[in-house]
């Protein structure tokens, strides 16, 4: 009796280790796999360098927007799985400064944006995916307007080609949506 509670508990043990080491692999390997760089970090890096921009804001959808020029220049950050882009212009005759890290979630299969600015202490946060047709990626997402209140926000970024890019974003207040900018981007270097 006490040989054969011997052999159960050796092989219990034998088979937990094993069970745990597979878990171990599979765990190994798809951390490697969250980690890697893919196909969509390296389509995003075509975004580094620098860029002009022509942008278009509307505070109000009845009047005509403000109008106005600035720069972007983007960097590959953490080994080419992150972007850093820095925003240099003006809104309304002030300094505009911004800046944005982006990238795409091996894990999640997902494009991330994250932005902040001189116009604010808040950051905000969207996710989002691409249509490879249209290469297109629509982002959706939330900020917190000047009073406190949770902002829904759609930002559509069009690739036109390796030079040009088009940007449109969309607020959503009192379950509205409102076109708040866009903004044409065009390579420099």
């Amino acid at each position: 009796m006490k040989t054969g509670a011997l052999f159960a508990i050796l092989f219990l043990f034998v088979g937990f280790n094993s069970f745990s080491s597979a878990q171990d692999d599979a765990m190994m390997k798809a951390w490697q796999e969250f980690m890697t760089p893919g196909a969509m970090h390296k389509m995003m890096s075509g975004m580094v360098g620098e860029w002009n921009t022509e942008m278009k804001m509307w505070m109000d959808p009845s009047q005509p927007p403000t109008e106005s020029k600035g720069t972007m220049k983007y960097e590959a950050i953490m080994d080419g799985r992150y972007f850093l882009g820095k925003f240099e212009g003006e809104y309304t005759g002030m300094p505009f400064h911004g800046m944005e890290i982006t990238g795409f979630d091996n894990a999640k299969k997902m494009f991330f944006s994250t932005w902040i600015d001189n116009f604010g202490t808040g950051i905000m946060m969207l996710e989002g995916k691409m249509d490879e047709e249209t290469k297109t990626i629509t982002f959706r997402g939330t900020s917190t307007d000047p009073m406190g209140k949770e902002m829904r926000v759609k930002e559509i970024i069009k690739h036109i080609d390796d030079d040009h890019s088009f940007m449109e974003m969309f607020m959503e207040q009192d379950g509205n949506e409102m076109k708040t900018m866009e903004m044409h981007a065009m390579r420099v270097k």
